[in-house]
């Protein structure tokens, strides 16, 4: 029996990738391995966002020279998004002589006939611009997957981006915006459910532009309402959400839907006007703010994420001081923050106003020193309340559950509670996690 090592990295659509190609793996007779010297394939599924993932590929598979050597039939593949730079896609056939196998993220379907090839003595490389398909019809509806857990599962609803935010390389490796149609997604949910999944993550680059490229009328909001009734589904969440498509719908269904969860992820990126003009990000910071009243005022105590760069070309003291107070002003619940980095073949990357790297460093210290004090007082106001949380799995104290708002709880209780949802007390309180008690 032949053993796969897969390694993922990158965002949520990478991962449910991975579970389609484990699925497809396993259907071939493959086996699953932790232990990459022991793997007939080595596989790693990739990420182009940023420069340091990018970085840690080259150096892992740098790495894997020796067990080529060792191993001759060892097969060493590359896919997901580093493959769809061609750029890139010719720095990996460069760098790395010992690759095997490279393909993208549209042609996933075609690994066992890639795989073939491969073990023949060919080094494949086949990568598609785009997926092909039919309208709301996609070669992974009909794919095997396997799940990574057994109570939440990710559901793609719609592929792709067409936002071509300007330092972005997302649209060039993911293609256009493809939305599935409310049949399949139901269809698959209602399967998740009669199979025990408690909970759904609905997934694409920008979830509320879902159904405007399907001729039938369909929405995000509607989307959801439908999926709010399947019998068995516990919670229902989502990411990511554009501000920009943002619509009154999506905040009523937050504020009617018992089963979509108070747990709103809206990526701002930065807090001044004028950058956010040149991100071509499609709204302002007033408009923003705008939105995130509205969402509070029809769902009280709502968690609100988000996302932030700093270092992007042309940031001034003054736009940076504009992302502080805006962070201030919202009290985000946690941020992912990130340092600017340039993508090949983004129209920011070209820019001259590039940020020297002393500058982005000592502005993102600022930028999370600041976000981990109000995450830390957010939590903190927990102390007291009463939580739902579903029981996710044991740790080192006890149990693990998450809130509705998505916070994590450790609390002491029976193994037999996993799946279950229980309500607990929270007692105490740390920046990241919370400790409760069982009512």
């Amino acid at each position: 029996m032949k053993r796969f090592y897969l390694k993922t990295m990158g965002c949520q659509m990478n991962d449910h990738d991975s579970e389609v190609i484990t699925g497809i793996l396993l259907s071939l007779g493959y086996q699953r391995t932790e232990a990459v010297e022991d793997a007939d394939l080595i596989l790693y599924n990739t990420c182009c966002v940023r420069e340091n993932p990018e970085r840690k590929v080259y150096g892992h598979i740098s790495a894997f020279r020796r067990l080529k050597e060792e191993n001759p039939e060892l097969i060493i593949g590359i896919c997901g998004c580093m493959p769809q730079q061609k750029e890139e896609r010719q720095q990996i056939l460069k760098k790395l002589p010992h690759v095997d196998l490279v393909f993208g993220t549209h042609n996933i379907h075609r690994l066992p006939e890639l795989l073939d090839r491969a073990a023949s003595g060919e080094r494949v490389v086949e990568v598609w611009d785009e997926a092909q398909y039919e309208e709301g019809e996609d070669f992974r509806d009909s794919l095997p997957v396997q799940r990574s857990d057994g109570l939440k599962a990710f559901v793609n609803i719609i592929y792709g981006c067409t936002n071509f935010c300007t330092y972005c390389i997302v649209p060039y490796t993911r293609g256009k915006e493809h939305s599935r149609t409310p049949e399949k997604i139901k269809e698959e949910v209602l399967g998740l459910a009669a199979e025990g999944y408690k909970e759904v993550t609905l997934l694409g680059q920008n979830v509320n532009a879902y159904g405007k490229d399907l001729r039938e009328s369909a929405s995000f909001s509607s989307l959801l309402a439908d999926l709010n009734g399947i019998d068995g589904l516990a919670r229902i969440r989502f990411t990511t959400s554009h501000p920009r498509d943002m619509g009154l719908d999506l905040i009523e269904a937050l504020a009617s839907l018992d089963k979509v969860c108070e747990h709103l992820h809206l990526p701002v990126q930065s807090g001044s006007t004028r950058l956010l003009k040149r991100m071509n990000r499609g709204y302002t910071r007033e408009y923003y703010l705008d939105l995130v009243e509205k969402v509070r005022k029809a769902v009280p105590g709502i968690s609100i994420t988000t996302d932030l760069i700093v270092g992007f070309p042309g940031e001034t003291e003054e736009d940076f001081q504009d992302t502080l107070d805006l962070v201030r002003e919202v009290g985000f619940d946690s941020a992912f923050t990130f340092i600017y980095s340039p993508r090949e073949g983004t129209p920011a990357a070209r820019w001259p106003e590039q940020i020297p790297e002393e500058i982005k460093k000592e502005r993102i210290y600022q930028l999370i020193e600041l976000q981990n004090s109000i995450s830390d007082a957010q939590m903190r106001r927990l102390v007291g309340t009463r939580q739902e949380l579903l029981v996710e799995g044991r740790s080192k104290d006890g149990l693990v559950g998450r809130t509705r708002t998505n916070r994590q709880v450790h609390f002491a209780g029976p193994a037999a509670l996993y799946g279950s949802l229980v309500t607990v007390e929270i007692t105490e309180a740390s920046t990241w996690s919370l400790q409760g008690r069982i009512i």
